[in-house]
């Protein structure tokens, strides 16, 4: 594969020099890995390219795939080029993904100005795939000025998502809960801003009950530095309708021109840049149980040990710590 050459196409804005780019960055093979990480070399050596990175999380079923495509179409006639990286949850069995959000977003798909990439979450905790960093660095050399990363939605331990975006994005159905749900740490208090869906037709009013919760329920948590005072927000919106997306698009502009005139923005773009450092290191290690015949041995004969019962789990793994 010509690295050079892939890394000029991609550049272009070729849709399938990036689609194949993502291809390779998300395979484990370790010729690929090598691969992937010269592409990533050569892309950070030319002149950077930054686009809004914007994270939406969500419960199955509060409508991120019908939001995505009301919002990203909304993006696309105002003339920006727009990446979805959406993250469908794998089998814990089959270890397989539908990856059906290509399919739910059918006028956005055929957009010219839109890129959509499912990806298996392959089990990865925090509800985004194993290689979500590496993606939205391939979009932004692309030229796309928005990166959605729409996660998989299991909770509120779906965090990670934060780490690896500008703004984080809570999508919520209406009657989700009172205000005391809306207190609870996690997932909320992460949250820039937080989006009510659905606010439309007989659910509308419902809607409008839960926009007063959550901000009620704000104003208790404690205020970011990083942050203006009257952020975090909650907004209703109705994806259906395709109401309330240009005010939630203008509080997000808003949001992201104050943290860049504040200095905030840098700050959060180098403390991600650590801490992806940081995850590599870890993977890295973790990749070597498997990868070494002597430790992938040793990890079988441990393991058969505590199944028996001759050995507890802590004994074990601290003899699988001190080989390696």
């Amino acid at each position: 594969m010509d690295i050079q050459d892939l890394a000029q196409r991609l550049r272009s804005g070729e849709r399938r020099a990036l689609a194949r780019a993502i291809t390779l960055v998300e395979s484990s093979r370790s010729d690929h890995r090598a691969l992937a990480a010269e592409l990533l070399e050569v892309l950070r050596d030319s002149a950077p390219r930054e686009a809004m990175r914007i994270g939406l999380s969500g419960t199955p079923g509060v409508g991120k795939s019908t939001f995505i495509e009301s919002f990203g179409k909304y993006l696309t006639g105002q003339g920006k080029r727009v990446a979805v990286l959406a993250v469908d949850p794998s089998s814990s069995r089959s270890g397989g993904s539908i990856l059906g959000d290509k399919t739910r977003m059918e006028l956005l798909s055929r957009d010219p100005l839109a890129f959509i990439r499912p990806s298996p979450s392959q089990a990865h905790l925090g509800g985004v795939a194993r290689r979500s960093r590496e993606s939205v660095t391939l979009c932004e050399a692309a030229g796309y000025d928005v990166v959605l990363v729409e996660t998989v939605g299991v909770g509120q331990s779906e965090t990670m998502v934060e780490g690896m975006t500008d703004l984080f994005i809570l999508l919520l159905a209406p009657a989700g809960g009172d205000e005391l749900q809306g207190v609870k740490r996690g997932i909320m208090e992460m949250a820039d801003i937080i989006l009510v869906n659905k606010a439309d037709g007989d659910l509308k009013p419902a809607a409008l009950r839960t926009v007063a919760d959550y901000a009620g329920a704000l104003r208790l948590l404690r205020k970011r530095a990083q942050d203006p005072a009257d952020f975090p927000k909650v907004l209703p919106v109705s994806a259906l309708a395709e109401e309330g997306i240009a005010r939630a698009w203008e509080e997000m502009k808003t949001l992201w021109d104050w943290r860049a005139a504040n200095g905030f923005h840098q700050s959060r773009r180098a403390a991600q840049a650590r801490a992806w450092f940081e995850d590599e290191v870890r993977q890295a290690l973790l990749a070597r149980l498997t990868e070494d015949p002597q430790l992938r041995a040793l990890m079988g004969e441990k393991a058969a040990q505590v199944t028996k019962g001759h050995l507890s789990p802590v004994r074990a793994a601290a003899a699988i710590l001190e080989r390696m």
